[in-house]
């Protein structure tokens, strides 16, 4: 009698714990598509949906996979809006092959479209001074820096990633 009641009582305990897990993945899903922006990507990587690297994302979106330092691996980004949000661990610049310059904050945000990243805040450009750099577009071999005025760059300066070098303030 023992050994029927304890199978009983494992089994109505298994099958107990089995509706509260499921239960508790039903609330991250529902937990997941009600988040905005920001947070959904801790969600995803909670229920265990990979990001995709950042320069496979430019790719997808025809931007130069050199556009941001190296170690800027961490992003967030809303399909829905096309709102992109790229941490980058220190401020930092990153020097091009064509002799450009490009000064990152900790934190570049912007909208993403294809061959376009627009309402940037974060990045500057060396021109004579420091200038804020406002839109980023693609156009077949060139790509065109909006920093108080269009500056129109190779394309295969940025199609490397390349490390920063720290500086103290963006």
């Amino acid at each position: 009698m023992d050994e029927i009641l304890n199978k009983v009582g494992s089994y109505w305990f298994s099958r107990k714990a089995s509706k509260e897990f499921n239960s508790v993945g039903d609330d991250i899903n529902s937990l997941s598509t009600s988040i905005e922006g920001g947070t959904k990507w801790l969600v995803n990587k909670l229920k265990g949906k990979m990001q995709k690297p950042l320069t496979e994302l430019l790719k997808e979106y025809d931007l130069p996979i050199g556009m941001f330092p190296r170690d800027a691996t961490n992003y967030e980004f809303n399909e829905e809006t096309g709102k992109l949000v790229v941490y980058i661990p220190q401020v930092c610049e990153v020097g091009y092959r064509d002799s450009s310059v490009l000064r990152f904050s900790t934190i570049v945000s912007g909208y993403l479209e294809k061959g376009k990243l627009a309402e940037i805040e974060g990045i500057k450009t060396k021109v004579l001074i420091w200038v804020k750099v406002t839109t980023i577009s693609s156009e077949g071999p060139k790509l065109h820096f909006m920093a108080g005025m269009k500056k129109t760059r190779k394309r295969e300066a940025y199609e490397v990633t390349r490390d920063g070098i720290n500086v103290d303030k963006f």
